[in-house]
């Protein structure tokens, strides 16, 4: 099978590049300007069963036009792009911005699944991002060696009840908590920036009086109804970096619909940092 792989940033796109052609899979890149790795690159040049086509965000029609002249039947994404992106650089060609004339609200559920029905009408099917990668998807229970303690099950348990919410609205997916009260929700800045600004917040109390406890503690989660093809959680060794800085002692992630990338590295350092980490149930 050939496999379309349309590029976001991170890590997560090679990640999926190396498990499709562990199964023998030629793969086809569309590698989005603003956003992917030029590493990439270097993959295709060591390997012939690799394409890289680079694309600018908003090119839907030549998105389409080079997954049709490669024979892709079956596509994924991977990879974030930036929402603020989407808003701030996007040009879009004739065929998106009339799919964005059209969408009733531009959150990313509705812009991906708009453009996921784009493709299907031209024969081609997205499938889940996590279609190869299942091994890394994290499950149930603790999994650092330190458990979360008392004030930390607390912060969890109000934590997802305000991120469930959230994410139900398609708005965002985590939250920063602080002795039960909440310190930051995320909308367009991604998951590090807001952990950064809960960081940031809570250091300008210091030196101050103050009911909340310093701790932070990292809630997040999938959308009620997650659409595994696109904008499936994900936490990596930057996420607990991130979460050092800004002084999170304790991370909550939903098993079975996060993935873990480099979580043998991952769940070291967090344990270095006495970072606990809890993948809930669902």
């Amino acid at each position: 099978m050939t496999l379309g792989l349309i590029a976001g940033n991170g890590r997560f796109p090679f990640l999926l590049l190396d498990a499709a052609r562990a199964q023998g899979h030629c793969v086809v890149v569309a590698a989005i300007r603003e956003e992917t790795d030029p590493e990439i690159d270097h993959r295709a040049a060591c390997d012939e069963k690799i394409t890289v086509h680079w694309l600018s965000l908003g090119e839907l029609s030549r998105l389409i036009e080079t997954f049709q002249k490669a024979g892709v039947a079956k596509a994924v994404m991977a990879g974030q792009v930036k929402h603020k992106q989407i808003f701030s650089s996007i040009r879009p060609d004739w065929r998106l911005a009339k799919l964005l004339l059209n969408l009733r609200t531009r959150s990313t559920d509705a812009l991906l699944g708009a453009i996921a029905k784009v493709l299907a009408d031209e024969g081609i099917e997205l499938i889940s991002s996590t279609s190869f990668l299942e091994p890394l998807l994290a499950t149930e229970g603790v999994l650092t060696n330190r458990a979360p303690d008392e004030g930390e099950r607390l912060n969890i348990d109000y934590g997802l009840s305000v991120a469930r919410a959230l994410a139900a609205f398609d708005i965002g997916q985590t939250v920063v908590v602080a002795a039960q009260a909440c310190v930051a929700v995320e909308a367009m800045e991604g998951t590090d920036a807001t952990i950064e600004r809960a960081g940031t917040l809570m250091e300008s109390l210091e030196g101050a009086a103050s009911t909340l406890e310093r701790r932070l503690t990292v809630v997040k989660v999938a959308k009620p109804n997650q659409d595994m093809r696109f904008d499936v959680p994900v936490i990596g060794i930057s996420t607990i970096e991130t979460m050092i800085r800004a002084g999170a002692t304790c991370l909550s992630i939903e098993s079975g619909r996060t993935l873990l990338f480099d979580r043998d590295a991952l769940l070291s350092r967090a344990a270095q940092a006495g970072i606990a980490i809890l993948a809930a149930p669902r």
